[in-house]
């Protein structure tokens, strides 16, 4: 019989929760927000910096954290689509 509806959606946001924290997600996603954040950040504020400007700080580390969460979203959402198709292939069905 399958669960009730509100004990699924708890079991898998803490399941995507566990993706998104282990296995070095985060620290492949730092990586990319890192290089990314740095890159369009000189694109958006580089004319600021130059010239010596202060730069917007809420732009700058939004400009950081977008890369960071699209970067986790892919990764947990590819480990939910493996898992889904790995128990799919178990119970001779398709994902």
């Amino acid at each position: 019989m399958n669960e009730p509806a509100p004990a699924a959606n708890l079991r898998r946001w803490q399941l995507v929760l566990r993706y998104a924290l282990t296995d070095g997600v985060p620290q492949r996603s730092l990586s990319i927000a890192l290089v990314v954040g740095s890159i369009l950040n000189l694109i958006n504020q580089g004319d600021r910096l130059v010239s010596g400007q202060s730069p917007n700080f809420l732009k700058l580390a939004l400009t950081y954290c977008v890369p960071y969460f699209v970067s986790t979203y892919g990764a947990v959402s590819f480990r939910l689509y493996a898992q889904r198709a790995a128990a799919a292939r178990i119970d001779g069905g398709t994902a």
